[in-house]
């Protein structure tokens, strides 16, 4: 795919109030693929309800094929002032599963917000109702909530903060799940499946599952993440890795040859 110009993606950040009518017909068509029990009423409410949307074009024919929304939650846990960042619905068509253009443009723009206030704390708050989801925190930042290993539960407070303030009722606080009832929108069947294989060889991916058994039916995992230096460091170097050889040993600083 690096190689064919036709399939690569560019993704960029939409504030929310530059988005078009036929952009929010086309990230709706792709919700509706990949989600059941959806509504374009309840799509577009929530929706307005965002700060912006990081929106995925296929170069070729900017056709969007992926799109993940984004709301910036002021906080404040045990009298320290931080900043959550909440991502919402992300989708990413299955052909291009793997790329890594969302995660890159998502990067971006919390090194910029961090920025703005160097010396308070970053997070980036999360609700998973799928495996794939949760690993992208899992997989990507140093101190992160809840951890299979059990680390970092003063982070617990952070989750609860969010979770009651902006799904209240909705909020068990004992088990750390949202449950939104039978008729909220959960991912079809076979969007994302978690087969034995994967249990066993992923120890992620089955503490996901004990954390939220009931996925499928579309309870969701609250996550939060701390944003900060070794996060972004570790990323960029990953990203770095990635990249194919011959292309690491033409940009390689001369003195290091």
């Amino acid at each position: 795919m690096a190689g064919d110009t036709g399939n690569t993606l560019k993704t960029r950040y939409v504030p929310i109030e530059r988005i078009s009518f036929i952009d929010m017909k086309e990230m709706y068509g792709l919700y509706e693929k990949y989600y059941q029990n959806v509504s374009l009423e309840v799509f577009v409410k929530d929706m307005s309800e965002k700060s912006g949307v990081f929106m995925v074009r296929r170069t070729l024919d900017q056709q969007v094929v992926g799109f993940s929304t984004l709301k910036t939650v002021p906080m404040n846990v045990r009298g320290r002032a931080a900043t959550g960042v909440f991502s919402g619905d992300t989708i990413l068509e299955k052909q291009y599963w793997g790329d890594r253009s969302l995660q890159t443009a998502f990067l971006r723009w919390m090194v910029r917000e961090k920025m703005k206030r160097p010396t308070r704390m970053l997070v980036w708050l999360l609700i998973s109702k799928g495996y794939k989801t949760y690993l992208l925190l899992a997989n990507n930042f140093n101190r992160y909530y809840p951890h299979p290993d059990g680390h970092h539960q003063d982070l617990a407070d952070y989750v609860d903060h969010y979770c009651e303030r902006l799904y209240f009722g909705s909020y068990c606080s004992e088990r750390k799940l949202l449950d939104f009832g039978e008729n909220y929108s959960a991912l079809k069947g076979a969007v994302a499946p978690i087969s034995q294989e994967m249990r066993d060889g992923n120890v992620k991916i089955r503490f996901f599952e004990e954390r939220n058994p009931t996925w499928e039916r579309g309870t969701e995992l609250p996550c939060v993440g701390v944003f900060d230096r070794g996060t972004a460091q570790a990323y960029l170097a990953k990203l770095w890795r990635k990249r194919p050889r011959r292309l690491r040993l033409a940009l390689r600083p001369a003195a290091y040859e």
